[in-house]
């Protein structure tokens, strides 16, 4: 039965009717999706624990999820375009990516609406709450799922969490960030493990149960505090998981809603949607590479859900989505985030044997929707995005799905950057020791977009693939660049790169079921990064006018700021911006060997035509839009400006 009710909460027009264009006024409408599905229904049959979930007198599991969408008031003059935005740890994500605006959880302002891109080419952008550990707070959007309970009672099991604080800490949440976290069973555990590792790679050290304790059922405290950099595990046991797996059925189900129901439904874009485009970006962008893993995009009438998906910097990661005891918002290092397989082509890993494909269950049902892959070189220096296309152990590349295309997004980190860069991460509080990388991708991603559009509704072939390959020495191994780094003034090459381990999280996890915790680490993937010119730039994958007309090496990854601890590891997600000297005495004086600025551009107009010139060349390639130029060219100059002294 899917979605059974919607009820609005607020509905208004934004900006006063103001128009985007031809499109002209949109307006916006929240409130909550009521929906109800069949644990028989074979749409239904990978979604974890849905046997063990309460049901209504029609023997259907219910669940409640916030909605909000944002369509044009004459329907007419949209695009006819679904782009259905997973939020991000309850976050609207798609306006600050593809409308090069800052995120907000209600869109009122101008500028909360950015350069309007979505808007002006008539896209309904939508957004349903699909976390049930995401606190009601901020405007976050949640799901509320009912919890799974045997016939003998609650259900118990383990969970583990993982935190690298910052700053020096005595008492931390059992989750992760902000979420609502499992309560311990027994604040006196005695089979609760604490362990700590003092960098990315060294082993775990249990420390004495006498050194820590539950502060309450939510919380743990060290004796002698968490300390920075360093690397803590807390495997302990709770009681009455909620059906996190729901959350994948509450996605699939809301495009199919919108897409498919009447007006009489309650559906608010009723016979107005032709195509539907899922996006997901970093956390949720690993949750639509498993709601791809899994096969659901299908509803439960048998209908094809989404035209096309793009899966934005999730490397080859899925994640904490379908399982007892999930935390949707963890990525660490001994969670189920990095399992195989990871290509959309059958692969086989010679060490387990096991064999698979992302988009095996899809192709068996033919719904594979078209697929854009992205990913920035920051996924691929945490050490997992060359999966998405090559062969576990090394050997070789493999080719893309014939539905999907995969692109690098060259030198940039996992966000867009912005001028001036941050000294610290807005998110999380964290340091570099280099400055922030400040290559915005933005205007590439709108163009996949656009690309991902006319692929599907017109047949028009995407742009190919762009990424490091092995066959032609761009996918190369992380150490390969330490000699060029450890050549340039000011900059330091991390002492270690995490490659992704085999786990076993026991013989009940294809069901759902943790039974290992922590799981048994088998031997590692074998992964690579992309290789790098003279300039310590990223040779493979779609290269920016940052790139094409550089002003300084730009790149995925940036060392943590010793003040906060491990020096010698990465940053999460972030990347470095290392300026070239500004002229060729400069260079000489400090020992750089990439030509200075003056070197390689007469003038700042000599520049400003350079990267206008690599503007035009993006745009006949299909990597960028021609309507985005100008501001690309004008945002150069404001990097000329912030690196090059006056």
């Amino acid at each position: 039965m899917a979605v059974t009710s919607f009820e609005i909460a607020k509905r208004s027009v934004v900006l006063d009717g103001r128009p985007f264009g031809s499109v002209g006024a949109y307006e916006k409408i929240a409130g909550v999706l009521r929906g109800a599905v069949d644990p028989a229904n074979v749409a239904n049959e990978t979604i974890a624990d849905l046997a063990l979930a309460p049901r209504n007198a029609a023997g259907l599991v219910e669940y409640v999820a916030d909605f909000y969408v944002l369509k044009p008031v004459d329907g007419a003059r949209g695009n006819r375009r679904l782009l259905l935005d997973i939020p991000n740890r309850g976050r609207k994500v798609v306006l600050g990516m593809l409308n090069s605006t800052v995120r907000v959880p209600d869109p009122t302002m101008p500028e909360d609406f950015g350069n309007g891109f979505l808007m002006r080419h008539g896209f309904t952008v939508a957004w349903c709450g699909w976390q049930p550990d995401v606190p009601r707070q901020d405007g976050l959007m949640v799901l509320a799922a009912p919890t799974a309970r045997g016939d003998a009672g609650p259900i118990g099991g383990p969970v583990l969490c993982e935190w690298r604080p910052n700053v020096r800490a005595t008492t931390l949440p059992l989750a992760d960030r902000y979420h609502i976290p499992y309560r311990t069973a027994d604040l006196d555990d005695p089979a609760a493990r604490l362990t700590v590792r003092e960098h990315a790679g060294a082993p775990a050290v249990a420390l004495p149960r006498s050194a820590w304790r539950f502060a309450d059922p939510s919380h743990v405290s060290l004796h002698a505090g968490f300390e920075p950099g360093k690397i803590y595990e807390l495997v302990y046991r709770a009681e009455n998981p909620p059906l996190v797996g729901l959350g994948l059925a509450a996605v699939r189900d809301t495009g199919a809603w919108l897409r498919f129901a009447a007006a009489a439904a309650g559906n608010p874009c009723a016979g107005g949607l032709d195509r539907a485009y899922v996006f997901g970006v970093s956390q949720s962008g690993r949750f639509l590479r498993h709601l791809l893993f899994l096969g659901l995009n299908e509803d439960e009438t048998g209908r094809p859900v989404f035209d096309g998906a793009i899966p934005h910097v999730a490397g080859a990661r899925r994640g904490e989505f379908n399982q007892r005891f999930g935390q949707p918002s963890l990525n660490a290092t001994l969670s189920s985030g990095s399992l195989f397989p990871f290509t959309g082509r059958l692969q086989v890993d010679p060490v387990t044997g096991a064999r698979g494909a992302l988009l095996a269950r899809l192709e068996a049902r033919g719904t594979v929707p078209k697929i854009l892959s992205t990913n920035t070189s920051a996924e691929y220096w945490r050490g997992d995005a060359s999966l998405v296309h090559t062969d576990v152990e090394g050997t070789c590349d493999v080719e893309a799905h014939p539905e999907t295309r995969v692109y690098l997004l060259a030198g940039a980190q996992h966000t867009p950057g912005t001028l001036p860069p941050p000294d610290a991460d807005p998110n999380t509080g964290s340091r570099g020791l280099h400055r922030f990388n400040v290559v915005d991708y933005a205007p590439l991603l709108r163009a996949v977009l656009v690309n991902l559009d006319r692929w599907v509704s017109d047949g028009v072939e995407p742009p190919p693939s762009s990424v490091p390959r092995i066959a032609d020495g761009t996918a190369v191994a992380a150490a390969t660049a330490r000699p060029l780094f450890s050549r340039l003034p000011g900059a330091r090459f991390p002492d270690r790169v995490e490659q992704p381990r085999r786990l076993d999280f026991g013989p009940g996890f294809e069901r759902g079921v943790v039974d290992e915790l922590p799981p048994k680490i088998g031997a590692p993937y074998q992964t690579f990064v992309p290789s790098i010119d003279d300039d310590g730039n990223d040779v493979p994958g779609v290269r920016g006018v940052e790139l094409r007309a550089p002003l300084a090496t730009f790149t995925g990854w940036n060392p943590r700021h010793p003040d906060q601890g491990a020096p010698g590891d990465l940053m999460s997600m972030l990347g470095s911006t290392l300026a070239f000297a500004p002229t060729r005495a400069a260079r000489a004086a400090s020992g750089d060997p990439r030509p200075s600025i003056e070197e390689r551009y007469a003038s700042r107009d000599a520049y400003l035509a350079r990267a206008r010139e690599a503007a035009l060349a993006l745009v006949g390639e299909r990597r960028m839009l021609a309507e985005d130029v100008d501001a690309v060219v004008e945002r150069a100059g404001r990097l000329w400006d912030f690196i090059v002294p006056a």
